[in-house]
């Protein structure tokens, strides 16, 4: 990923918050007949290995696990808020015309080989951890030992386990950072003002 020093973000404990944050992430990887990508939830265990190791699980179906060339690294992409932005906003437009638009958003690529599992109990124990964490904070949590057993256990043979051991993140914050405190000003009002809620979420990340 391109990544201009004003805009490269170095700070592992908002880094690895990134990261947890994102609920669904792009798991990309090569084979022969080229790049496969799956959109998946994963786990984030940040103290698991150097950069963190994370996890998740695919459907055995699915010909990514069987295909992927395992000494290549793999890519999983984390996207985050993001917003274009109108040139409208600026101040200086009406200065220099000077000013050109640009897309604001937050974005972080992990790398690593990926591990591919089946062993039932290694299953079962990355399917529960990823179901506590999107349960958590529901009135009435759903737990895998809510259903029958032999259900479960079905349903774990039906899929594979993931594990990516992280060894390279790159992570990109582009949020007006190379714009004059004017300019940015602009830009945090004309968002506040944007119908699109998705736009406003970037709002407190530009410091004007």
């Amino acid at each position: 990923m391109y990544i201009p020093e004003a805009f490269k973000e170095e700070d592992r404990e908002a880094i690895v918050g990134f990261i947890r944050s994102c609920r669904l992430a792009t798991f990309v990887t090569s084979a022969p007949s080229g790049l496969i990508a799956t959109p998946l939830p994963l786990i984030y265990e940040a103290e698991e290995g150097p950069k963190g190791t994370l996890y998740g699980h695919l459907a055995k179906a699915n010909p990514q696990w069987q295909d992927s060339i395992l000494q290549i690294e793999a890519l999983v992409l984390f996207q985050g808020a993001d917003a274009y932005i109108t040139p409208a906003w600026y101040p200086s437009k009406a200065e220099t015309g000077r000013v050109v638009p640009t897309w604001n958003y937050v974005a972080v690529h992990a790398y690593g080989n990926a591990e591919f599992f089946t062993e039932p109990d290694r299953l079962r124990e990355a399917v529960s951890l990823l179901t506590r964490l999107h349960e958590d904070g529901r009135p009435e949590p759903w737990s895998v030992n809510d259903a029958p057993a032999e259900y479960i256990e079905g349903q774990l043979r039906a899929i594979v386990g993931v594990r990516i051991p992280v060894n390279r993140i790159e992570a990109k914050r582009k949020m007006s950072q190379n714009q004059p405190p004017t300019n940015r000003a602009g830009v945090v009002a004309g968002l506040s003002e944007s119908l699109r809620q998705s736009d406003r979420l970037l709002l407190e990340l530009i410091k004007p």
